[in-house]
């Protein structure tokens, strides 16, 4: 009774707490930035969408597996990226701002608006990848069946389950690398970015 008592208290306190946040950062829904999201991922889907679809049936089945696997690893490196954002430590950053080392003012812009960055690299590029790769695995469990003569139900289920734990597994093992590593997978990104980035 008195640990369900100390448990009931606990959360309370909890309670409290993540409300007294909630006041000091009341934040509203950002509706441009919702916007431009949709209308950016909706290009990139179209894009991403045609690519595979008018190249993946016309090549040979060996580089249609090849594009397939560039997308998942494409999807897997961007969540990596987005992982990073939202674990790097902010301070390691300014420090290394104010010593004016490269790529370190950029990644301070992404550690402020790390929600955004993480939302676009996980959600917009990681999701998108995901979509494409499932739709490169039907056309190529399609080219299978008609010019392998291959069962089309195992096919398509062993493609799908392929395709699937790869980009199931890859993430887990990326998500555990970007906690680890985050600040180094930030800095080389924004370093990387700020070579095409004007001030």
């Amino acid at each position: 009774m008195c640990l369900r008592d100390k448990s009931k208290s606990e959360l309370k306190n909890l309670i409290e707490v993540t409300k007294k946040k909630e006041k000091i950062k009341k934040e509203t829904i950002n509706w441009r930035w919702v916007i431009t999201i949709v209308i950016v991922s909706f290009l990139i889907s179209m894009g991403m969408s045609f690519i595979s679809e008018t190249t993946i049936p016309k090549l040979p089945l060996v580089i249609g597996i090849i594009i397939t696997l560039l997308f998942i690893l494409l999807g897997i490196l961007f969540d990596i990226i987005g992982v990073s954002v939202t674990t790097a430590d902010e301070a390691v950053f300014h420090s290394m701002n104010s010593r004016k080392v490269k790529g370190a003012s950029v990644a301070v812009k992404f550690k402020k608006n790390a929600d955004k960055v993480s939302s676009f690299c996980c959600d917009v590029i990681g999701d998108i990848c995901g979509i494409i790769s499932g739709a490169s695995g039907t056309t190529i469990a399609y080219i299978l069946i008609t010019k392998c003569n291959c069962n089309a139900l195992l096919t398509t289920l062993i493609v799908s389950a392929v395709i699937a734990s790869l980009t199931i597994g890859g993430k887990a093992i990326g998500k555990s690398f970007a906690i680890n590593k985050s600040s180094i997978i930030l800095y080389e990104f924004a370093k990387f970015i700020s070579a095409f980035y004007r001030k």
